[in-house]
């Protein structure tokens, strides 16, 4: 029960990694990568010790012209070039660039070249595959709850998992525009796969809870037990709250691993992954479920 007692406490902290996730993603802004805008993507690694930035822009610059580029640094001796979308003449006129007149080795880790209506085709399909998730999981769960006993109709549990999930993308999300701020990562289709994966992830804890809930509320109309519906809600945590935190840090060790362990690309899939598990967990024990009682409160007013 301490969670349904302190209910008000955790709105609040909610509240405030929601403004700061937002905060995130209005001042840091989403830069969109190849995958969604169209051009060249390059990352290579030298061999010895990585050349200057500067000398390495001004050489790939003088030698093709392919207007603003961004060259970034990438791990110890690693860079990461993106142009608009190459030639297969140009990209060996930079690769010829990179060795800075044959002075500086390098292997090409990665080249991939994504053409600008292509790009907006992606983009537009992941919108909508975020949309049909989000689509499908309210339908399945106002059918799923449509015969559950009062004082909460069944379409109030399909908003609240709905909302839920909206906080559970924003959280990592946010978290993604600061990464990407601080090290110039770009928004690619990882990322949209990642935002997939939590939503099936988040929606699965935090059915298993309303599941509980719903069982608990059969239970006591049929027994003619009398409980509040703090307690009902009180004791369908309880109950499930070790699974959630065990399923969680299962997950979130896998994750770790990953991000230590794992290929450079998957990265920054992996972090996103692990903070929107860490938010998802967080939101299906402290706030979806005891987001019911003050729902409760406002039908039983009228």
């Amino acid at each position: 029960m301490y969670i349904v007692n302190h209910r008000t406490l955790f709105f609040w902290i909610t509240g405030v990694i929601l403004a700061a996730a937002l905060g995130a993603i209005v001042f840091f802004g989403l830069p969109l990568g190849i995958d969604f805008t169209g051009g060249s993507l390059l990352e290579a690694t030298y061999t010895t010790s990585e050349p200057s930035l500067d000398v390495l822009k001004k050489s790939v610059t003088d030698r093709v012209a392919l207007g603003e580029i961004s060259l970034r640094q990438s791990g110890e001796t690693g860079v990461t070039l993106r142009t608009r979308t190459l030639t297969p003449a140009e990209h060996e006129a930079v690769l010829s660039a990179l060795t800075l007149g044959g002075t500086a080795e390098f292997t090409e880790d990665k080249f991939t070249s994504v053409g600008p209506a292509l790009g907006t085709e992606l983009g537009k399909k992941a919108i909508w595959a975020i949309l049909a998730v989000v689509l499908a999981i309210v339908l399945y769960i106002a059918w799923a709850f449509r015969k559950v006993p009062p004082p909460v109709p069944g379409w109030t549990y399909g908003l609240t998992v709905v909302a839920m999930l909206a906080i559970d993308i924003i959280v990592p999300t946010g978290f993604f525009a600061a990464l990407c701020h601080f090290t110039g990562a770009q928004v690619d289709s990882l990322f949209v796969v990642a935002l997939l994966a939590l939503l099936g992830y988040c929606v699965n804890d935090v059915i298993v809870i309303f599941d509980r809930v719903r069982e608990h509320l059969a239970k006591n109309e049929k027994t003619g037990l009398k409980e509040s519906f703090e307690t009902t809600i009180g004791k369908s945590i309880d109950e499930t709250m070790t699974r959630s935190i065990n399923t969680g840090l299962t997950v979130a060790l896998a994750l770790l691993a990953l991000v230590f362990f794992g290929a450079p690309v998957t990265v920054n899939f992996a972090l996103v992954m692990l903070v929107g598990v860490v938010a998802g967990t967080f939101s299906s024990i402290c706030r979806s479920a005891p987001l019911l009682i003050p729902l409760a409160h406002r039908f039983a007013k009228k």
